[in-house]
């Protein structure tokens, strides 16, 4: 909730007036006369002066409006500290020399410079060899395609090649403010104690790249608990964080009858959709086709682990919502125009979208 400022009617004028009622009748104080071009100035440093007051209440009281670096200050006060961005770190392959010696913090990259250093140092005894590299940035950025890793940067430029032959997806970006100010909420109104329900929700939504997360107790008998993790980005989260959070949940739950800890990321439902636009005058059906994705992406992200209803109505409002577009005819979502409803472990993600202008 937003901090409703306090000191708005104090403006420049309204202090002038007041510091200049304030004097003797028989001083003049029209513009020009020397009380009033001596308050002036004063009036204007004292209506600053009210505007850093109105912004020093609204970092008093967490809101979604503080800065990011008191926001960070104001949940530690809390126990709930930022999660940091994670680097990206997998295998890459190298290539060259029988015998040729690659060093750590040897520099690989990709073509939109993207960069990674080697963890060791590593011999490519049979011209080739697996090397562990690491973003050097932490974040999503590190997460890059089969291939997209591909020249070796420096002394060993054009001697060793470089290739990764899986994707990179573990890369996180830092909590947002948005995550950060939530997981306070939450602590605060769902008490933790004793291993409940909103303790494992917060266990796992200490681990970075985890947004949210389902408990279903006793879900497979005595002694057992599930967790089911959505990603930062309202998808399911990649195998590295599942992991992450299932050691991390494990470490801190009171300890039961054998390994009855189960993580999961949420199963993703793709959400498919087809359409013929009546479009305006000179609007290009790529770029509608971009607001359409746009649209309907923040649509889906506001439902992930709210609603289990995905709205037929309101993906066809999300169309006629884009002023470029006319009208509609054949929308189908998924094949039909019902509906579509997804389990508590599920989230409904954009899967296609094909449009064609009538």
């Amino acid at each position: 909730m937003a901090i409703t400022p306090r000191f708005t009617n104090e403006t420049e004028e309204v202090i002038l007036t007041r510091i200049l009622t304030a004097m003797r009748d028989d001083v003049s104080k029209r513009q020009g006369d020397i009380a009033h071009d001596l308050s002036d100035p004063a009036a204007q440093e004292f209506a600053q002066a009210y505007i850093a007051l109105d912004q020093t209440l609204g970092y008093a009281f967490l809101n979604e409006d503080m800065p990011s670096d008191l926001l960070t200050l104001a949940a530690s006060d809390f126990g709930v500290d930022r999660k940091p961005s994670v680097k990206a770190k997998d295998p890459v392959k190298l290539t060259g020399p029988i015998g040729q010696l690659v060093p750590k913090d040897t520099q690989v990259r990709t073509d939109d410079g993207v960069y990674f250093i080697t963890l060791n140092d590593v011999t490519l005894t049979i011209g080739t060899a697996a090397v562990t590299i690491e973003a050097v940035e932490g974040g999503v950025s590190g997460n890059v395609a089969i291939g997209e890793i591909n020249t070796v940067v420096g002394d060993l430029a054009g001697v060793v090649s470089a290739t990764n032959e899986k994707a990179f997806n573990n890369g996180v970006d830092e909590e947002s403010d948005e995550s950060l100010l939530q997981r306070v909420y939450d602590k605060v109104r769902k008490p933790a104690t004793s291993g409940n329900v909103y303790h494992y929700e917060q266990w796992a939504r200490e681990v970075s790249g985890v947004g949210a997360a389902r408990v279903y107790p006793v879900w497979n008998g005595p002694g057992t608990v599930k967790v089911v993790l959505l990603g930062d980005d309202k998808r399911a989260p990649s195998q590295p964080v599942i992991d992450a959070a299932y050691a991390h949940i494990n470490a801190e739950r009171p300890v039961g009858p054998g390994d009855g800890l189960t993580v999961n990321g949420a199963a993703e439902v793709l959400i498919n959709i087809t359409a013929d636009l009546t479009l305006a005058s000179g609007a290009l059906i790529d770029e509608v086709k971009a607001d359409i994705e746009k649209g309907v992406h923040a649509y889906l992200d506001s439902l992930a682990f709210k609603d289990n209803l995905i709205r037929y109505t309101r993906i066809a409002a999300v169309l006629l919502d884009i002023p470029r577009v006319v009208d509609y005819a054949n929308l189908t979502v998924n094949g039909g125009t019902s509906n579509i409803e997804i389990t508590d472990e599920q989230v409904a993600v954009l899967g296609t979208v094909n449009v064609n202008a009538v």
